[in-house]
């Protein structure tokens, strides 16, 4: 409050619509505590340019909020649309355990799936188990998109690679497809 008091009673300002005003010497009138040091032309440059600034922030947070979302969409979307177009990706992976409470386990994976996407591997890229550890390491704490067969139905999954209690960021093992 003013000058150490409890309240703004017996205190010089006074405050009128939450606004704390200050009044001037010789009873020239109030002046907001914010505008006391800004010449009089300024203040009024000052505001609307605050004004402006707010507003492109707010623009600006929403816009990448909504590139964030629809970039995370879109992609899936592009690779769903691309793997239809072309010839049908074929398995090059299978789950053969999965421990319960484990983050695959969470997702649904389930034992003897077959793995034909996981995240941006899939058969015409995959080389060796490598390749699904390095997906897994880059993308702690991000949901990733999983595509696996299920006794011969394809199944979309999303598996969130994070620490959990046990070994692994995943809790599954997966082996590669011998072709």
């Amino acid at each position: 409050m003013c000058r150490g008091q409890k309240s703004h009673q017996n205190c010089p300002c006074r405050v009128i619509s939450g606004e704390h005003l200050l009044w001037g010497s010789a009873g020239t009138g109030a002046l907001k505590a914010t505008d006391a040091f800004l010449p009089a032309g300024l203040q009024n440059d000052h505001k609307a340019l605050m004004r402006e600034v707010e507003q492109a922030l707010h623009q600006l947070h929403a816009s990448e909020k909504e590139k964030r979302k629809s970039n995370g969409a879109e992609a899936h979307a592009e690779a769903r649309s691309q793997s239809q177009s072309e010839a049908p990706l074929l398995p090059f992976a299978r789950v053969n355990a999965v421990t319960p409470g484990s983050p695959a386990s969470m997702s649904g994976l389930q034992v003897d799936d077959e793995i034909v996407e996981f995240g941006s591997v899939n058969a015409r890229n995959f080389q060796s188990l490598q390749n699904i550890a390095t997906v897994v390491q880059h993308s702690e704490g991000k949901p990733l998109s999983m595509t696996v067969l299920r006794s011969g139905e394809r199944m979309y999954l999303g598996l969130t690679p994070k620490r959990w209690n046990g070994k692994g960021l995943l809790g599954c093992n997966i082996v590669p497809l011998q072709r």
